[in-house]
């Protein structure tokens, strides 16, 4: 930019730069006209912006300068879905339709077993809430 600290920056310098956020401050300060600060605290604002942004950049992180409220530190987070689904065991019964044909053939044959027998279910209607009712009455 300038050879010298102490000469004055020219605009046409700095319009060769690609403006990034201190850079883009130092502009707005140089085309105002000049500020109440004084340029050495604008250039120190610059300096910092440029190297926190670096920072981000190198490391990864979010930069938020304005510091509003946001959700990047929970999908910051590693999921853990696939930790949860590996607990329960995998369900065969899903891969294959016959297992399920088995136990419900094994279930239909006890059933029937169980009603030769005389303990098998009672019909709809006549089980033990309808005695209670009955005896009641």
């Amino acid at each position: 930019m300038c050879a010298y600290p102490w000469q004055p920056l020219r605009i046409e310098s700095l319009a060769a730069i690609k403006p990034t956020s201190g850079v883009s401050l130092l502009l707005s300060y140089k085309m105002s006209g000049g500020g109440s600060g004084g340029l050495k605290k604008i250039l120190a604002v610059a300096v910092t912006k440029g190297v926190e942004e670096a920072r981000a950049r190198i490391f990864g992180h979010v930069l938020n300068p304005t510091g509003v409220k946001s959700s990047h530190k929970i999908l910051r987070k590693k999921l853990f879905g696939e930790k949860v689904a590996q607990w329960y065991p995998h369900d065969i019964s899903k891969d294959d339709p016959l297992i399920m044909a088995d136990r419900e053939k094994e279930r239909l044959s006890k059933l029937s077993m169980l009603k030769r027998r005389g303990k098998g279910p009672p019909k709809k209607g006549q089980g033990r809430g309808a005695v209670k009712r009955n005896k009641a009455k």
